[in-house]
């Protein structure tokens, strides 16, 4: 009988806050707990506690707070905070592997291996260097993404075993100098008996005030290399044409902000920002959508929702990015951001025709149980771990 595995997770992040990463993190730890890996994750002191995974959180610094998403300057010592948080948990739990999420998990665990002589697996969703310009830290022809590029290939270096979610990381880690027998795939996954197509709720759809209307659905956080500015342009051109569409563009932050410009647009009618949304809620919010979209601009960035887009049996529009194709296939909507006429045009074009919608949703959910379910990627996520151990020290 094979050992059962103790796993240290480290999470810089306010986990949990319903939203891509965090997500991933959980349907993660989830999914392994059925094959009887022992998850223990520990993250900043702030989020919101879950009763069904074991949660550490970082001790309170006075004056320090951690943002629900994005880059910030308390970050670095909010790290620390786990740093310190985790190697306390390693002494009292003695954890077969460490498992990083983002680069600054690769930062946290590669210390921790130092000190305790223990493997590093790093879970990674895109590019640090191209994350920060995206969220407008610093402009990508900077002196300063000159160096975080520099910081970044040191630390992909790093890890043991390096996790990704899309196909597109191999070419990026390769080119910063990782090997590529450290590298494996692991596509962000989608909880099927959480996630999967309803009925539009009765009672959701009278609070909203959405009977007759044809609703196109975001979920997701609410920032501008998200898409979101983009969607609000594309509205008023789709309502010309489809005069009772609905935008309903669910998540957080930003969502008075939104409201606000939502207002001054003049869009109040056919556009609204209902806030943030419970992971566990999920699927009965999407399901009130015919159609499901996602504009996210950064070219390497996982894009889990597409997943949970796919399980509830929805169309998806989405931007034609290489990740974005390799999750949803031939029965993607692809369009060009630069193009809000081709934007309007797909979303009015699968709104015009509910066979086709119908036929490519049911499509899109297959393929979401037949290749993203978690019980299969868990077991590919176990066996890494298992074949990351017997080969250290060695790799």
């Amino acid at each position: 009988m094979m050992k059962q595995l103790q796993v240290l997770v480290i999470a810089p992040t306010p986990f949990f806050g319903d939203r891509g990463c965090h997500v991933r993190i959980y349907e993660e730890v989830q999914s392994l707990a059925r094959l009887g890996v022992q998850s223990h994750i520990v993250t900043y002191p702030t989020g919101r506690d879950l009763s069904d995974v074991r949660i550490e959180r970082a001790s309170q610094l006075p004056g320090v707070q951690a943002q629900d998403l994005g880059p910030s300057l308390s970050r670095p010592l909010l790290d620390i905070g786990v740093l310190f948080a985790a190697d306390r948990l390693i002494r009292r739990v003695q954890p077969d592997l460490i498992h990083g999420h983002l680069h600054e998990g690769i930062a946290i665990g590669s210390v921790l291996r130092t000190l305790h002589r223990i493997p590093l697996i790093a879970d990674l969703q895109g590019s640090l260097t191209s994350e920060l310009v995206d969220h407008g830290m610093f402009g990508a022809d900077s002196l300063v993404a000159a160096v975080s590029r520099h910081i970044e290939r040191w630390l992909v270096r790093r890890p043991n075993r390096i996790l990704i979610s899309a196909v597109s990381g191999f070419s990026l880690l390769t080119e910063q100098g990782v090997a590529r027998h450290r590298i494996s795939g692991l596509p962000d996954g989608v909880d099927v008996e959480k996630f999967f197509p309803q009925p539009p709720d009765p009672d959701l759809v009278s609070q909203l005030r959405l009977e007759g209307k044809r609703v196109v659905v975001f979920l997701g956080v609410l920032t501008a290399y998200q898409g979101v500015d983009l969607l609000l342009d594309v509205a008023p051109i789709v309502a010309k044409f489809v005069p009772n569409v609905h935008f309903l563009i669910l998540g957080y932050p930003n969502e008075e902000f939104y409201r606000n410009k939502v207002s001054e647009m003049g869009l109040g009618e056919i556009v609204s920002f209902p806030g943030r949304i419970d992971y566990s809620d999920a699927r009965r919010w999407l399901s009130l959508g015919e159609v499901a979209v996602s504009f996210k601009s950064s070219p390497t960035e996982a894009n889990g929702k597409l997943l949970n887009y796919m399980a509830c049996g929805l169309p998806v529009v989405a931007s034609d990015t290489l990740v974005n194709r390799e999750l949803l296939g031939e029965q993607g909507l692809y369009v060009s951001l630069d193009s809000i006429d081709d934007i309007a045009t797909k979303i009015i074009e699968v709104l015009g025709d509910r066979d086709r919608a119908r036929a490519i949703g049911e499509s899109l959910h297959r393929r979401a149980e037949q290749l993203y379910s978690w019980p299969a990627l868990a077991v590919r996520l176990e066996n890494i771990y298992r074949e990351t151990l017997g080969n250290y020290p060695s790799i």
